[in-house]
């Protein structure tokens, strides 16, 4: 399978007006990954996307705020595109989220509008 893409959509205003360290940004990140991993580890995509783990493709994306995270979820949600919303314990804030690996043609129209995430 060629083309398999996960994306990662973290919220800028942690970094940007709440004053979250870019450390504590990319963990946050990194939970996602880990744990939409294990929660679709036997997942054709999934596997697939692991059998080459020098090929791998991330994007990391920025969506603005918790607002605009939880109607990203909520549409993911409805057309079954699987993810993991992460949310930073014990505060239970909503972070960011992670999609499982998918062929891009599948995925890419739902974080078109979305920028790459810079510090």
């Amino acid at each position: 399978m060629s083309d398999i893409i996960q994306y990662v959509v973290v919220r800028g205003d942690l970094l940007k007006t709440m004053g979250w360290p870019i450390g504590a940004i990319i963990a946050q990140a990194c939970h996602a990954c880990t744990a939409v991993t294990h929660l679709f580890y036997n997942d054709n995509y999934t596997q697939a996307y692991l059998a080459n783990l020098d090929d791998m493709h991330k994007v990391v994306l920025e969506i603005p705020d918790e607002t605009s995270l939880h109607t990203l979820c909520s549409k993911l949600k409805s057309d079954d595109i699987d993810h993991k919303l992460w949310f930073e314990q014990p505060e239970n804030i909503p972070t960011c989220l992670a999609t499982k690996p998918y062929p891009k043609d599948k995925v890419k129209s739902y974080f078109k509008k979305y920028k790459l995430l810079k510090m």
